[in-house]
């Protein structure tokens, strides 16, 4: 399968020091991710969730571009970079995100 794979996760992480960490880990994968000795994302974009009712507890929120399917599957595999991310949020005992993925069919 082929065509841009967005993604999306978002975290309730309601501890600041926990969320800047997060951010921080965030900042070491944009510069450290490869797949074949290169970078393979396309973009990534992560902050705090504005305060608005409709968050429903989500504190942080994470939006990752790819270049196909399996680019996103080799992020949630195999790439060591996003495991040091996980190993992170583990060690802190942040709970699992909510995540979605989808190729957009409307591009503006």
């Amino acid at each position: 399968m082929s065509g841009r794979i967005v993604r999306i996760t978002m975290f309730k992480i309601p501890e600041v020091e926990k969320q800047q960490g997060l951010f921080e880990q965030y900042k070491i994968l944009a510069k450290t991710q490869q797949k074949d000795g290169k970078p393979y994302i396309l973009s990534m974009n992560a902050g705090p969730a504005m305060d608005d009712p409709r968050s429903q507890g989500v504190t942080v929120v994470s939006k990752t571009e790819f270049t196909s399917l399996d680019d996103m599957k080799y992020y949630e595999e195999e790439c060591a970079a996003h495991k040091e991310l996980k190993k992170f949020n583990q060690a802190n005992q942040i709970a699992k995100p909510m995540t979605v993925y989808f190729a957009p069919q409307v591009v503006a």
